[in-house]
């Protein structure tokens, strides 16, 4: 990235991905500068699942994406785009997507502890192994009631 650039920010997310503190990082990383904004929905299916459960997991996939991008769009006052990987394992849909684009850091939401499979697998440290820097937001409970 030349000074002066826009960086080009994955954000990675699922059930987080309309909460306030999401969209908080990243009005914050925006107010930082200029910045590209990618949501990734890493694939919500298990492995085992038999090829239509996971089409209807895909598609509650892209309905997460269509909710989330005008959000994030709003919050980072810039065009966001994003995807649905195919990838059952998050840090492979990750690895996948910045291999695949010029990403300079990355933005994960996970649900809360005691609840987020990401980071009983430790997604935050493998991630960070990456080499890009890495901002964790870690929802709280009371954010999911509302939603969907």
């Amino acid at each position: 990235m030349e000074f002066g650039d826009p960086a080009h920010v994955l954000v990675v997310a699922h059930k987080t991905a309309t909460t306030p503190a999401l969209l908080d990082a990243i009005r914050e990383r925006a107010q930082r500068g200029p910045a590209f904004f990618h949501l990734l929905v890493p694939n919500p299916s298990p492995v085992d699942w038999p090829p239509a459960r996971v089409r209807e997991a895909m598609a509650e996939g892209e309905r997460v994406l269509a909710r989330a991008v005008p959000l994030i769009e709003a919050a980072a006052r810039h065009p966001t785009y994003g995807s649905v990987s195919k990838r059952h394992d998050p840090m492979d849909a990750i690895e996948e997507t910045i291999y695949a684009g010029d990403f300079d850091e990355i933005i994960l939401s996970t649900l809360p502890r005691g609840v987020s499979r990401w980071l009983h697998l430790d997604l935050p440290r493998r991630v960070a192994h990456l080499g890009l820097p890495v901002t964790t937001v870690i929802v709280a409970e009371r954010e999911l009631a509302g939603v969907a």
